[in-house]
């Protein structure tokens, strides 16, 4: 997308998206809405880093929490892994976990099997309400805990060492919780992370670009890396209760034999994320914060990545928080911030996916300044990662905006056709049809009218 960024600038840096509902006046979106659009097939990746970059990673995503809490030994699966689903089952979700247990058995080499609701299983998959799961654990969209193989269980042992990772010597029983009054990609979503937390590591790290395993949640499901990582840990090189140093010792012949192409790779010499950008960017993106709060977060955030001197995706995720929590306040500085994330996101092939994020609100800028044609060719450069990414969500709002804009170029004919595909990838997306057509006028509203419609 570089090359559209100057074009980008040019025409956006004296827009301000209009207070319009133009919903009506378009039409909005068709009384029946078209059918739910999904994804035919991952498309396999293979991870572009360097081994020793991959050692590194893998024994950081598996011996620390999230919280930064060491885990003191290596922890998995032994045997044949069984898996049940209780409570509400959505179809999407019946669809999507077919499709991730077939992935994990293929390219993570894990002999994981859907057993009955009724029977004994390693693994619990149990669906709650998005309200009880906000009571318990607010600050939670899902999660994975160990030791329980019910929500009842998980309720009555949650404050005690029953539920402490680190207190496990071998993972033999575990649930994970996941909201069934969700969208389809928010199930699907909740699927992956957990699924691959219950089986592998158990933290996250920011400096990741090509991973789940990393809050930023722009990887949506499982990747490339994400399978590999998934493979070592159930290599029969490794073995329940092994030290860190013991795992650092067998990783460079587990990674030649799984990873060759990776061993002559240079390294990218990363270090970790400091503590303090790590609260500062949970602190901007913590719902229950005040907007104030959040801004003044990411711009602490800001200023540490500058401080390390950081050209990655930690500091363009910085840039982008910045332009998401002033789009309302300050939209000029909320612009060159997403122009400074699309250029250190463009300059690696692994964050596409993270470009077309920064690209859709580059194209909402244009479209609400009336540059039609940059709206159109942002969408569409950024079209194919999306799809790549099987982001839904996203997908369905790039295309929104390029109906408004072919609207504002005269092709309505092409907005409609698109318009209607556009409705079917929502579906998966947003979920219910009052969500979708919410999200489809939001789009509608930052759309100036056409001249023509203005005259009459």
């Amino acid at each position: 997308m570089r090359s559209l960024l100057l074009g980008a600038t040019l025409a956006l840096t004296a827009c301000g998206p209009p207070a319009l509902d133009l919903a009506d006046r378009r039409g909005g979106a068709p009384s029946a809405l078209p059918p739910m659009k999904t994804f035919p097939g991952p498309r396999i990746t293979r991870p572009t880093r360097s081994n020793t970059d991959i050692a590194r990673d893998f024994l950081d995503l598996t011996f620390e929490l999230e919280s930064g809490r060491a885990v003191p030994v290596f922890t998995r699966f032994e045997g044949p892994i069984s898996l049940r689903v209780r409570g509400e089952i959505p179809g999407s979700l019946e669809r999507d976990l077919s499709r991730l247990l077939g992935r994990l058995r293929d390219e993570a080499a894990i002999d994981i099997s859907r057993v009955r609701p009724d029977g004994p299983a390693n693994i619990t998959i149990q669906t709650i309400s998005r309200r009880d799961l906000e009571r318990s654990v607010p600050e939670a969209a899902c999660f994975v805990v160990p030791r329980v193989g019910s929500w009842d269980e998980f309720r009555a042992n949650r404050r005690n060492e029953v539920t402490d990772w680190t207190t496990l010597s071998q993972r033999e029983t575990l649930s994970i919780f996941i909201p069934a009054d969700v969208p389809p990609q928010e199930l699907r979503d909740c699927l992956h992370e957990e699924l691959a937390q219950a089986l592998g590591p158990l933290n996250d790290l920011y400096r990741l670009e090509d991973s789940v395993f990393n809050d930023d949640n722009f990887h949506t499901v499982l990747t490339g890396f994400d399978m590999l990582i998934l493979r070592m840990t159930y290599a029969p090189e490794l073995q329940n209760g092994m030290s860190r140093a013991e795992v650092t010792e067998r990783l460079p012949a587990i990674l030649s034999r799984l990873n060759p192409a990776g061993s002559n790779r240079p390294s990218d010499g990363r270090g970790p994320s400091p503590r303090g950008w790590i609260d500062a960017i949970h602190a901007a993106l913590a719902p229950r914060g005040s907007q104030d709060t959040r801004r003044e977060a990411a711009l602490e955030a800001l200023a540490i990545a500058r401080e390390e001197g950081w050209d990655d995706n930690r500091m363009a995720f910085s840039l982008f928080l910045i332009g998401r929590l002033t789009l309302d306040v300050a939209p000029g500085l909320a612009l060159g911030a997403f122009l400074q994330a699309a250029n250190i996101y463009s300059a690696d092939p692994s964050t596409q996916i993270h470009e077309a994020h920064v690209g859709m609100q580059l194209a909402a800028f244009a479209l609400s300044a009336g540059a039609a044609d940059q709206a159109v060719a942002i969408v569409d450069a950024n079209t194919d990662a999306v799809i790549a990414a099987e982001n839904a969500a996203l997908l369905s709002t790039l295309l929104f905006i390029k109906v408004e804009a072919l609207q504002l170029m005269g092709r309505a004919g092409e907005a409609q056709s698109l318009r209607r595909e556009a409705l079917g990838w929502a579906r998966y997306g947003f979920g219910s049809d009052e969500e979708v057509r919410r999200r489809m006028a939001e789009i509608a509203a930052i759309t100036p009218e056409r001249e023509e419609e203005t005259a009459s």
